[in-house]
């Protein structure tokens, strides 16, 4: 079968390439089409656009590249239209993707499936009749999103959650591998650090988000000298991205290279970071359910341009009381949220120290992570839904 994959951002590569791989295991005469990056296109296929070509967030950036999105909406009609495949697979990205499953479906009657749920749950919750009337099969990776979709009585599949898949498959290539940059002892050596303790810092995946994030992240943990700091170097961005963020944060406060002497980025080892670090700071999104999967006791820090209004609105606006994944699917507070009028390099200084000296506090998070790891379900995600889409099509055709 043929198969046609429209991805927006790195996450969505990540998801799609291993929902690829599995796709190929049911039906060795897959063939692939996709808007998407690098990791699909080494499953193999072929690329029409590149994610990074697309990942507008925000109101401003989207109304400054108006023209690109519309032209990137209408080179996928163009193509889905010309290549005519047998199913089209969502994934994420609804702005973008909600109007191509209109128009696949009313324009060339093609199913349409979604992998990974759009965040309605979280607000927008209108989009739901749009798919209801256009995607025919929903897979959710996220537990609490089956009561919500049956709460508009739109069936769903929970096929797990492809963040577990991602970390039992690096922690299997460790066990096989166990001279790999994952063991601790080769991670410093590697990257030519000394064996001291670790602070990871996941800024974000996006450049506005580091500019954003990271330079009251680095205030904080620099009040921290019995640790070294080690940034994740997120796809697409490059050191130079995170240094000139780092330099203007440190001409700003009147220092002299603040941070960027004593501040290391690794690119390629979020993994392999977190399996090394002792604490991390986080911005909110899959970088929290990874950490917690690696039982690294976290903060979650996200700036929001608004501060007290941004929570006012987030409070009576939003349908969900959490921005983190962890205490999403947990249903409770495990990790300390700051966003909004929260976010400030003093507040993530003291929910840091709160981590590094509390050991009740320390224990407490570590036994809400256990609780999410039980409830996120087995590896699997990408298995699963992949024999799901196989087989409803081979019951079409």
């Amino acid at each position: 079968m043929n198969y046609y994959l429209i991805v927006g951002e790195a996450s969505g590569d990540l998801h799609a390439s291993n929902l690829m791989a599995s796709l190929k295991t049911e039906d060795p005469a897959a063939s692939f089409r996709f808007f998407g990056g690098d990791l699909m296109q080494a499953v193999g296929g072929s690329l029409v656009k590149h994610y990074r070509d697309m990942a507008f967030m925000g109101l401003i950036p989207v109304l400054l590249n108006f023209r690109t999105i519309l032209r990137n909406m209408q080179l996928c009609r163009e193509d889905i239209s010309a290549c005519h495949p047998d199913v089209v697979i969502l994934v994420d990205y609804p702005g973008f993707n909600l109007k191509i499953a209109k128009f696949v479906k009313k324009q060339l009657h093609i199913p349409v499936y979604y992998y990974i749920s759009p965040k309605i749950w979280a607000w927008k919750r209108y989009r739901i009749k749009t798919i209801r009337r256009y995607i025919d099969r929903m897979f959710c990776i996220l537990p609490f999103e089956i009561d919500f979709y049956k709460s508009f009585d739109y069936p769903v599949d929970y096929v797990g959650n492809p963040t577990v898949d991602s970390v039992a498959s690096f922690r299997e290539a460790f066990i096989k591998v166990p001279t790999g940059a994952g063991h601790s002892g080769n991670f410093f050596k590697i990257n030519d650090l000394p064996p001291k303790p670790v602070i990871a810092i996941l800024a974000g995946s996006r450049k506005a988000e580091i500019a954003q994030n990271l330079p009251a992240m680095l205030s904080a943990v620099e009040q921290f000298p019995d640790f070294q700091y080690i940034i994740a170097g997120a796809p697409g961005l490059s050191s130079d991205d995170y240094y000139r963020v780092i330099t203007r944060a440190s001409e700003n406060a009147s220092k002299k290279k603040v941070g960027v002497c004593n501040v290391k980025i690794v690119f390629g080892q979020t993994y392999q970071l977190l399996s090394v670090a002792s604490f991390a700071l986080v911005t909110s999104g899959t970088a929290t359910l990874e950490t917690a999967l690696f039982r690294v006791p976290q903060v979650v820090c996200y700036y929001v341009t608004g501060g007290k209004i941004i929570n006012f609105v987030f409070r009576c606006f939003f349908h969900v009381p959490y921005i983190s994944l962890v205490n999403l699917i947990a249903g409770n507070e495990i990790v300390q949220e700051l966003f909004g009028a929260k976010f400030s390099t003093q507040s993530i200084y003291t929910a840091l120290l709160r981590l590094v000296h509390d050991d009740a506090y320390r224990m407490e998070m570590l036994e809400g992570y256990e609780r999410v790891i039980t409830m996120a379900g087995e590896p699997g995600a990408s298995k699963r839904a992949a024999k799901l889409i196989v087989a409803e099509m081979s019951c079409k055709s």
